[in-house]
Order: structure tokens, then sequence, then C-alpha cells
């Protein structure tokens, strides 16, 4: 029988014997839902006189928001940055293998390209929300092509750009459309990018710095010019020193406007940063970091030869090489592995590592009222997890779309 006639007929769902993270701490609580939704049961009891339609039991587990991905590339042979006809088969694939990782939302990722990989993959694909099918998709992140020679890491030289007008017409030249674009990574220092990286913003696309050779006080300008993450910190851009601590400075910079908060991804898979270097981002800054996977084509696939966008990648163990090189280009990395790696490396709480996949991106992304926490109101996209954060289940809008086989 349907409850709560006078609000929905809509089924409630009760979570039992679970730690759900809420306001930072892990709280020994229920979780309810409606309609894709989390309830307060207080609302639910006294003034609807409501009561659960079905209970599902946890089993002990944690109940954290699901992850957001902000940085893919890829995975299980798909590369967002090769077009295709069907550029939406790929990013569904995708999206349906990246649930049993926890992850629920994603941005897919393009490295710097020919305009016409652009023009061609980015009018393929619509925002839109997750369900059984795989993740929610966000809106693309375009990593370049307007990134610095210096530290263009795995991204091919010939197709780097430059701002020539300084305004919106390089960013048409290039990408042909913005209309489901969530995020662009450029390199400040580039002549002209403070008209572009107002320009984005005001069109509600987060401009992140990365790929840079920025100093403190170019990446400082980026910022009050509305820039608000940093692409992988420490890779691809100048290393920290003392007189000039570059782009890494603005963890601990007293230039960010008053009541914003500068995010940076880190790629915690053990290889690309040194757990050191993870200790010291994460302690001081720790509200900022956001993990990411950075994943490429070949993750879930054996070692070998793959593609990253123009470039042939081979895998050697968990390394991922530009062909005939050393230079590190992406992860195989999953979400869940990150968040395992980041704990373990710095020491962080449980809730810190999980809030790093799930609360930060989504803060970073201005969705924070509906993905990220398990705030009322907010969207159920909800990870179950054990007590070494191992997946145990996956839920989208309160439906569950993955669970790890006994």
């Amino acid at each position: 029988m349907p409850s709560n006639k006078s609000v929905s007929d809509a089924p409630i769902s009760q979570f039992t014997n679970c730690r759900i993270l809420r306001e930072h701490t892990l709280q020994r609580e229920d979780l309810w839902v409606r309609e894709g939704k989390i309830l307060d049961p207080e609302k639910l009891f006294f003034d609807e006189q409501g009561y659960a339609d079905q209970q599902v039991d946890c089993e002990a587990s944690i109940i954290a928001p699901g992850f957001i991905d902000v940085q893919i590339n890829g995975g299980y042979g798909v590369d967002f940055s090769q077009p295709s006809e069907d550029v939406t088969a790929g990013v569904s694939l995708v999206a349906k293998k990246i649930l049993e990782h926890g992850v629920t939302s994603f941005c897919p990722t393009l490295v710097t390209s020919p305009p016409a990989v652009y023009h061609k993959v980015l009018p393929q694909i619509k925002v839109h929300d997750g369900g059984p099918h795989g993740a929610g998709f966000l809106g693309f992140h375009l990593e370049g092509p307007f990134i610095s020679l210096e530290k263009k890491g795995a991204h091919p030289e010939r197709y780097l750009r430059t701002f020539r007008s300084g305004g919106i017409e390089d960013l048409m030249e290039a990408y042909g459309s913005l209309d489901n674009v969530a995020m662009v990574t450029l390199a400040p220092e580039l002549p002209r990018s403070q008209s572009v990286v107002r320009e984005l913003c005001q069109r509600g696309i987060t401009v992140s710095l990365g790929h840079s050779v920025a100093n403190l006080s170019q990446a400082e300008d980026a910022v009050q010019h509305g820039a608000s993450f940093i692409t992988h910190l420490f890779n691809a851009m100048l290393p920290f020193h003392h007189r000039d601590p570059g782009i890494v400075g603005l963890l601990t910079s007293d230039q960010i406007p008053a009541g914003r908060t500068v995010f940076y991804g880190m790629i915690a898979d053990g290889i690309h940063t040194n757990p050191a270097a993870l200790r010291i981002a994460h302690r001081a800054h720790p509200s900022g970091l956001v993990l990411v996977t950075d994943a490429i084509t070949a993750m879930g696939l054996p070692p070998g030869h793959h593609t990253l966008g123009q470039q042939v990648i081979e895998i050697q163990g968990l390394h991922a090489y530009v062909t005939g090189t050393k230079t590190l280009s992406g992860s195989i990395a999953t979400m869940d592995m990150c968040v395992q790696h980041f704990k373990q490396a710095s020491g962080c709480s449980v809730e810190e590592a999980l809030e790093a996949a799930s609360l930060h991106p989504a803060q970073l992304l201005g969705i924070s009222h509906k993905k990220g926490s398990l705030d009322y109101g907010a969207d159920a996209d909800l990870v179950l997890l054990d007590d070494a954060l191992n997946i145990r289940a996956t839920y989208i809008s309160g439906e569950e779309v993955w669970r790890k086989q006994a």
C-alpha cells in the first residue's frame, strides 16, 4: 500500500544497520530515500506520519555519497579523445563500468586534440543523470589545447594553441561549442588568458590551472578572475620553489578572494605523487583536495599498447608512458583505489578520504546542493563500503545499480 498519500504515493526506502557520512562524520543512523532524494525522517514521521515501504539491511556498511570523477580520459578500451561516429556508445560503456568503483557522476576528459575532434565529439552528449545505464554525465572536462609547451606532458605539441584574440573567438575556433562543457584546463601565463578565464566563469564553466609554467602571481591573478581548480597538482607544473612556489603556492596564498576555495586534483595512484607530497598538500589545504583518477583507455585492460588522444601509450605494470619515453600519461587507477591509497598514504580519516572523492568535487562544480553529500533533499547517489573502503554496492537516485557478487 502506498504510504504518505498526502505528500506522495512514491515508495520510501529505509537503509538500516549502517553508518552514514553526514556533516563530516560517520553517524550511526538510518538513511531514508523517496523519489531519488534523501528524506528528513523527522518531517516524515511528524508531519506526514510516514513509514518505510521497504528496508535495506546494509550489514554494517558505511554509506557515503557517490564518487564524482572530474578527470577521466577513458577506460576499458574507450578513449574519449578519439572521435567516432557514436561517441555516446563509448562514454556509456565507461559510465556503466565505473559504477563498480563507486563513481555515480563524472566529467569525461578530452586531452589536447585538433579542432575537428572537439567539433565532432562535444555535440554528441548532453548533460544527463545517471541510473542503471551508468554514472551521470556532468559535462566534458577539456584539458588543453591552451597549455604550456614546456609542460605539455603527454599532450601532442602540434595541436597546442595560444589565445590570439583573448576572447570567446579562440575557444569557439578550437572547441566549436561550450554547451556540454563543465571544465576547461588552461595555462594562466598565456597572454590574454585573463579575459578567457572571466568569460568561461561567466558561462558557469569551471576554470582549472594546469600544464603550466605560471608563477604564483600569475596563478593568483587567474583565481581573482574566477579560476577555482588546479589540474593534477605537482604534475605538469613548475616544482615548488621557496622564492616563488608557482601554482602550488595557491594552497596557502593570502590573495584568494574572501569566501572562495581553490580546489586541486590529486592522482592518488601511488605513482604520480610521492606519499610525502600527498601529505604535504593535504595538511596544507585539506578542504581543497579532490581525488581524480586521470584514467586512460587502458584502465581495466591488460598491459600493452593503447591510445590517449593522438598519442600511443604503453602500459608497464601500473605505469602508463608515452611509447618510447618515460613521460607519464594518465593512470590506470580506479576511484576506489585512489580513495584507499589516499587514506593509507596521507593518514587522513575515513571521512576525509570519502569527502575528497564526493563532497569536494561537488563543491568545485557548484553542485553540492544536490551531489556529494547525504544532506536532506540531496540526490540519493550512494556508495556502500566495508571498513577497508571496498565497494559493496552503488546506488543512483536510491536505486541499486551495482552490487558486488558474494
